[in-house]
């Protein structure tokens, strides 16, 4: 009686938790189309934006759950760490929101299919784990898949390679601080705020809040909320479903920034770039493959 009357209740946790996972993606995958909206705001002045919003977003859903003892508890170390984790996911967002303004969805994209890839890599690296046979095949698939790419960019993808290399440390960085996603931004926005006010601030007239307007103004203060939606989102799913479950789900992102970008921008997608990217996809379905497989071996 009690394990059939529990079933239901297990179901609805992970059908609840799988719609919350990929309404966060669903919601970073087509964040491509919010924002030019902001414009004719440079990238910068966004970013400043985007972090002074956030703070106040956040301040409110901490205070509404009742997180702020986990950041008024954290030491001196724990704050460093944060402040590292800050200065990294200030540099994605800034460059994610130049590579969207400026046409370069494509390569956005590309950086979070092999975010992933970059991840495996750093836990080689700093935390010296050994890897298997196919994750040393994927790690190899996708150094060819840049190599390929490079050559058709005629340089390095460092759009791509700065968005993978920043998020795969950031969340490096944030395995070091004992807080959850939401008192995590919520600290880490403190740490950049001042900042981020300093430099509106500053730009004062030169900036687009005061000149362009009421509705401009809201759609720049949005930014805070498209920043805490779907992290709440991604909070609430990843408690509900196992992480291998919310693992895969992070390929729904890029997948609609892709498509954004090759079918919405039309950015140029020549017969090479195409190969580049088959490549990516390739080692990330071998990874994806050997992570499945582990996992049923080793739950």
């Amino acid at each position: 009686m009690t394990s059939a009357s529990a079933a239901p209740t297990e179901v609805d946790r992970t059908n609840r938790g799988m719609a919350f996972g990929v309404g966060a993606y669903l919601l970073w995958g087509i964040v491509p189309a919010y924002w030019p909206l902001l414009q004719p705001a440079g990238s910068v002045e966004i970013l400043a934006h985007r972090i002074a919003w956030s703070l106040v977003v956040m301040v409110i859903v901490t205070a509404v759950l009742g997180r702020w003892a986990g950041i008024r508890g954290l030491s001196a170390r724990g704050w460093a760490m944060v402040a590292a984790a800050s200065v990294l996911i200030a540099v994605n967002w800034g460059v994610y929101i130049h590579a969207v303004n400026t046409s370069h969805v494509v390569e956005a994209a590309l950086g979070y299919f092999i975010n992933p890839l970059v991840s495996v890599l750093l836990g080689v690296v700093v935390l010296r784990e050994r890897l298997r046979l196919p994750q040393y095949a994927a790690l190899a698939i996708a150094v060819a898949a840049v190599v390929v790419l490079a050559v058709d960019y005629g340089r390095l993808p460092w759009i791509s390679l700065v968005l993978a290399c920043s998020f795969g440390v950031y969340g490096l960085l944030k395995k070091t601080v004992p807080l959850d996603a939401t008192a995590s931004l919520t600290a880490e926005s403190i740490v950049l705020a001042p900042i981020a006010v300093g430099y509106l601030v500053w730009l004062g007239p030169a900036g687009t809040f005061h000149s362009g307007g009421w509705g401009h103004a809201l759609w720049l203060a949005s930014a805070g909320l498209v920043t805490a939606v779907p992290l709440i989102l991604f909070g609430a799913g990843a408690r509900l479903v196992p992480l291998v479950t919310m693992g895969m789900l992070q390929y729904l992102a890029p997948v609609l920034q892709f498509a954004w970008g090759v079918f919405v921008m039309r950015e140029p997608m020549p017969a090479s770039r195409w190969f580049g990217f088959a490549l990516v996809w390739a080692a990330l379905l071998v990874f994806t493959a050997d992570t499945i497989r582990t996992r049923r071996h080793h739950p």
